[in-house]
C-alpha cells in the first residue's frame, strides 16, 4: 500500500514547501489510479495522466502515478484547473478527478479547530475521505489515447520551415506535411522583421 506522507515527500523534493495543491494532487492520483485497478503505480507506460494545470499540483499527480512528461506518460493541458484524467492505456478506460466544489469549505469543517484556512486545508486535505474530498467521473478521450501516446521512433521534416518532428504531431495541409506552427497553431510569433540568431552569434 503507497504511504500519503511518503509520497508528499516525493512531491517536495523540487520544492521548499509542501502545499494544499501538492496533497491535491497526490490524493487525485491515488484517486484516479484506484478507479482504474491500480493499487501503485503500473509501469510499463501503462497509466497516462493528463493534469489540467502545471505547478504545485502536476508534481502531487506524478509523484503518485509515476507518470512523468520524460516518459511521455504524463501531459499537461493547461485549463488552470485542480483536476486530472487517468487513463488505463490498453483499454481506453479515463477516469477525471476533481476536488469537490466546496472543498475548502469542506475543509474548513474537518478542521474546525484551525481558523487559518491555508493549514486547515493542508490538514483536511490529507485525512478527508476520498468521497467527500474528491469528485470522480469517468469520461471519453476526443482524441484516441494511441495518438496522444503515438509511436517512437517516427521523424518527419517540415516542409515550410525544415526542422524536424517527432512522436506524429505533424499535420497534412494542401497536401504538405507541416509542423504545427507552419500550419498556423503556434504559441509563438517570428515577425519576418526580425532576424534568426544562430548559437554562436549570441555568445557574448
Amino acid at each position: 500500500m503507497l504511504s500519503l506522507q511518503h509520497l508528499l515527500q516525493i512531491s517536495t523534493r523540487d520544492h521548499d514547501h509542501l502545499c494544499p495543491r501538492q496533497i491535491l494532487g497526490v490524493r487525485i492520483g491515488l484517486a484516479g489510479m484506484q478507479a482504474l485497478g491500480y493499487d501503485e503505480p503500473p509501469g510499463n507506460k501503462r497509466l497516462l495522466a493528463i493534469v489540467e494545470s502545471d505547478g504545485c499540483f502536476a508534481d502531487g499527480v506524478s509523484a503518485a502515478t509515476g507518470c512523468t512528461v520524460g516518459h511521455r506518460t504524463l501531459r499537461v493541458e493547461d485549463y488552470g484547473k485542480v483536476a486530472a484524467t487517468l487513463v488505463h492505456v490498453a483499454s481506453s478506460q479515463a477516469v477525471r478527478v476533481v476536488p469537490a466544489l466546496d472543498v475548502r469549505e469542506r475543509a474548513a469543517a474537518w478542521v474546525p479547530d484551525e481558523p487559518r484556512r491555508y493549514f486547515a486545508q493542508m490538514q483536511a486535505y490529507q485525512t478527508m475521505p476520498d468521497d467527500l474530498l474528491l469528485t470522480l467521473t469517468e469520461v471519453q478521450l476526443m482524441i484516441p489515447v494511441e495518438q496522444l501516446i503515438s509511436r517512437p521512433g517516427v521523424r518527419v521534416n517540415c516542409a515550410i520551415c525544415g526542422e524536424e518532428i517527432i512522436n506524429e504531431r505533424e499535420i497534412v495541409s494542401q497536401g504538405q506535411t507541416v509542423c504545427r506552427a507552419c500550419a498556423g497553431q503556434s504559441y509563438y510569433q517570428t515577425p519576418m522583421s526580425l532576424p534568426v540568431f544562430s548559437l554562436q552569434e549570441l555568445t557574448y
